[in-house]
């Protein structure tokens, strides 16, 4: 069986997206495990451990959104294509929902911590001092919006697992295959007269 590729391929996904997707879907898991945690159990030492490394998975995912988001403009012609009609477009607007929302929320919140004149230093890194004044215009937005659209995110990511379980026991269709598994066998190059004909054709 051949080894994965590094990079996309129009038949699956290479190991960097791969990485970065898979890498992703747990950090989130644990930013929303201790949300829900947060909500239902209340104050406790669970709560505490968890809440507490919110503000430094965050920052990563931050980073990770941006690389992501740079691999994916760089993949963007070799990496399998939606499929047509209105199915493909809903998921090209949900994906563009996702990775929006995915760089909206924590800027957002780094921006409050930023504002909030507070010292940050995720993973135990400084990224700024304690300035100690508290821009309210930095803080704001974050105080209005970030909790909101952390769970319209949460909302989104639900939709789309449950779109690749459709693909996966309805349709049948090998699409979490191209990101999970090792996909489809590529496409056989055509043969040599196949192929000069074609270019002929073209002529």
């Amino acid at each position: 069986m051949p080894s994965l590729p590094w990079r996309d391929t129009p038949d699956r996904y290479g190991l960097v997206s791969r990485f970065l997707h898979w890498g992703m879907a747990l950090l989130f898991a644990w930013q929303f495990a201790g949300m829900v945690v947060k909500v239902t159990v209340g104050r406790s030492p669970l709560t505490a451990f968890l809440v507490g490394t919110h503000g430094s998975v965050g920052a990563l995912l931050f980073l990770l959104i941006l690389l992501r988001g740079a691999w994916g403009l760089y993949s963007l012609r070799r990496r399998p294509p939606h499929e047509p009609g209105l199915l493909g477009l809903a998921a090209r607007l949900g994906h563009l929902a996702l990775y929006g929302l995915m760089l909206v929320v924590p800027t957002l919140a780094l921006l409050r911590q930023y504002g909030s004149g507070r010292a940050f230093a995720p993973f135990g890194i400084p990224l700024w001092p304690a300035s100690g004044e508290r821009v309210e215009a930095l803080v704001a937005p974050a105080n209005a919006a970030h909790g909101l659209l952390a769970w319209t995110l949460l909302a989104l990511i639900a939709g789309h697992v449950a779109m690749v379980l459709l693909h996966r026991f309805l349709w049948r269709d090998g699409t979490l295959a191209r990101m999970a598994g090792r996909g489809p066998a590529p496409r056989p190059a055509a043969p040599e007269p196949a192929r000069a004909l074609a270019g002929a054709g073209r002529g």
